[in-house]
Order: structure tokens, then sequence, then C-alpha cells
């Protein structure tokens, strides 16, 4: 009897797959799960604020060094950078970000935080992995012990990273100036993935082009002359001046950009004056300003000191003072290099578990790799178990969002789904040369 040509070929990729003790990911990952959501919930439980992880950032190099990896640490503060050498083939990054958040964890969690740490302002705060930061960890975790035990499957050098100050738009810059793409090999490629909250566990969705805007923190200063709230003629009131710089600022993207453009101001603070009848010398604001190309970048910020100094001008008050700070540049996933991730995603994780999802107005400085020259992709993971999130959907609610103190991940699905993707990647942009084919997704 013969059987039919494409059993006879699975078959026989079946036997060599075996022959070589190749082993999928995803089976992998299953076998190894117990022992990796350890991993997580440790870092779950000790999370370290931005600046300060050091003992993160030693769990983490010893786990890598544990693997195989030659690691160096302290590269741009807490910095760990850890290369695994399989012979000729391209140099490909995968980063995590290491730092948690001032956030009080309210999840009830048996592994929950109960870190506090002195607050700036004074006080304490607690402390809490709300971003998902332990699950990129975990997972870059497995994905150095999965890779330094298959090295039969791939070539080149790997390249993992473990960057601080995420949350603050520090980390990434510190590590390049010290030296990342000079002192250590410069990657072909650069990979992250992000957890999600609005994803299902078993999904991930990766978005060609623009995926995450530049971020801008704008402090602005609106001067007057101060006097006594029953006599505003001998004045000239900040607080009426900010409040029409409030309202006018809209009008740059409601007038000033192309309609459907998507950019974002928003005044997050504003404080002038001390008490009920009196009239202050200054009013300050904070602001917040999201966009994605340059051009547009541009505008808003020289709208934003256009229009405080138009609102002061037409009352007769003093120069505003705009100050900007150093803000992060957009994410760009490389387009070439989504659709290879995305068709590698479809191939192991199924046409259905491969989403599209739309930009958001979040930042990332992960940005600073792809502007350093190499072609980026960071992908989404979904981290909220599908009967979850039809909970809070019942309920009329939103599932707690990025940042929440009730925020957390369905652990062990959004985990292997994170495993088994982020390694076939690897597998893919790494390929053996006694790869058969088919088996690399060719």
């Amino acid at each position: 009897m013969f059987l039919p040509l494409r059993i006879c070929l699975a078959v026989s990729l079946t036997l060599w797959a075996t022959s070589l003790g190749a082993e999928e990911p995803r089976v992998w990952a299953d076998k190894n799960l117990g022992e990796l959501l350890d991993v997580y919930k440790y870092f779950h439980s000790h999370p370290e604020l931005s600046l300060f992880e050091k003992e993160t950032a030693a769990r983490l190099a010893e786990e890598l060094r544990r693997a195989g990896f030659e690691v160096t640490s302290a590269v741009g503060g807490h910095g760990v950078v850890a290369l695994l050498k399989n012979g000729a083939g391209p140099c490909v990054m995968f980063r995590t970000d290491l730092d948690a958040l001032p956030v009080e964890e309210k999840t009830g969690l048996v592994y929950a935080s109960t870190v506090k740490v002195p607050a700036a302002e004074g006080g304490t705060t607690g402390v809490m992995h709300a971003c998902g930061h332990d699950m990129h960890i975990a997972n870059v975790v497995a994905a150095a012990r999965y890779m330094a035990s298959h090295k039969d499957r791939w070539t080149g050098t790997l390249m993992l990273i473990g960057q601080p100050a995420e949350e603050r738009g520090l980390g990434a810059k510190a590590m390049l100036d010290d030296g990342l793409f000079t002192k250590f090999p410069k990657p072909d490629i650069a990979l992250a993935l992000h957890c999600d909250h609005r994803l299902p566990t078993g999904k991930v969705a990766a978005l060609a082009g623009y995926i995450l805007a530049s971020v801008d923190s704008v402090d602005v200063a609106i001067y007057g002359k101060g006097g006594h709230g029953a006599y505003p003629q001998n004045t000239v009131d900040p607080v009426v001046v900010a409040s029409h710089f409030v309202v006018d600022l809209q009008s740059i993207i409601a007038r000033e950009l192309k309609p459907g453009v998507q950019a974002v101001i928003t005044v997050g603070s504003i404080h002038g004056g001390t008490k009920h009848n009196i009239i202050g010398d200054v009013c300050r604001l904070q602001l917040t300003v999201r966009s994605y190309s340059a051009e547009v970048r541009k505008h808003l910020l020289e709208g934003i000191r256009r229009k405080a100094k138009a609102a002061a001008a037409s009352a007769g008050a003093p120069e505003p003072k705009v100050v900007v700070g150093e803000g992060m540049p957009a994410t760009f996933n490389d387009h070439d290099l989504t659709a290879r991730m995305t068709s590698t995603f479809r191939r192991v994780l199924g046409d259905e578990n491969v989403v599209d999802v739309e930009p958001s107005m979040g930042g990332e400085d992960f940005s600073l790799y792809g502007l350093a020259g190499v072609p980026a992709c960071m992908f989404r993971l979904g981290t909220i178990d599908a009967e979850r999130l039809a909970g809070y959907k019942r309920l009329g609610l939103e599932p707690p969002s990025l940042h929440s103190p009730l925020y957390h991940p369905d652990a062990e699905p959004a985990l292997r789904t994170a495993i088994t993707a982020t390694c076939s990647a690897l597998l893919e942009l790494m390929p053996s040369t006694k790869s058969a084919p088919s088996a690399a997704g060719r």
C-alpha cells in the first residue's frame, strides 16, 4: 500500500527532527512551564522601581549565565547584556525591560507584591509589576534556556538584554550611550514583546509601521500680576490666561492638523493660586503630548509655545516659560521583519490566533534601537483569559489596564504563548544549515 506524499513527508520530518533531538518550542514550553511559572512569580513578587533594578538585574544575569550565556552586567546602569554565539549567522537581539511601577498591588494574588519603598514626595509607596515586565523577563529566561539547549536548530549570535528604566524612558538611551552597539555586536534585528490587557491569552498581534507614539512632557509657567481677588482690575490673572491657553491648545489638533492625523495634547496638571480671595503671580501646567511622525511632533511642540505666548500677550501678561523635557520618539515596526514574524506566528499559533490591532498612543523607548539603525519589531501578547474578558464584558466593565493596581496576566497560558512565539521567531531568524526547509517554515 502506498501512502500519500504529504503523509510520507510528515513522517520523514518527524523522524528527522527526532534524530536531531529537535523539540518544538510549544512542546518544550509545556514540559518546562511549571519551573518557568516559578521564575515569573519570583519576579512578580520582587519588583523594583526604575533605576533601582539591582536585584532584578542580578537574578536575570544569574539565570542567563546558568543557561550558558556570556553575561555583562551594569550596562547603562542596571542593564544586562547576554550573548550566546553559535557559529556564523545573524545577530538577533531580544529585549526585556526590568522595572516596575510605584503602584500598590490590589490583585489579591497569592504571590502579589508587598514591596514598599520611600516615595519621592514623602511617605512610602507600593511597588508592582503592573505593566507585565515580569512576564517579559520570565519569557526571556525561557528563551535563553530553550535556545541554549537546542543549538543544533540555529546558527548566529543570540543577544538578550535586560533594560532598566523603561517606564521613565531612560533605559534604552542609557544602554546605547554606554556602548550597547559598540562594545557588543550591533544586532541585525531587534525584537521585543509587550503584554496587552485587551487581547485574550493564546493570541498575539504584530502591526507594521508606527505602533506606539512619541511622548513629550511639557511644563508651562503662565505669569501674571498678583493681587486681591476683589480688585481684579489691578491684576493680571494667570489662572484666566491659563484657562484660555488650555482651551486653545485643542485647536492645534482640530484646526492645524490634517483630519485623520492622530495626536494628543493632554493637560494633566494645572496649579495656580493659594486662597479664595488672592490672585496669584503664576499658574503652572504639565502636559503630555503624543503623536507618530516627527513632523507632527515638531508641529505640536511649536504650536504649544505659540499658543502660550499668544494667550499671555492677549492679557498683557509677561512672556510664559515653556520647557519641553527629553521625550521618546515613536516606535516603528519594520515592515518586512513584521511580515516575516506574522507569518511565523500564524504557522505556530494558527491564523485565528494572530490578530489585527490599532496603533496605540502609549510610548516605549524600544523605539531608540530602531532609530539606531536596527530593523525592529515589537509584538503584543494576549494576557487575559477569554472567559475573564467575557466576564468583564457581561458586567459592562473594561478589563484592568496596564498600570492598574488590579492588572495581572493569566500567567500560565500567557507565558506558554510568549515562549512559543518568541522561540519560533528566533528559530525563523537564525535557521540552522542542518534544518530541513519545511521545518523552518519555508
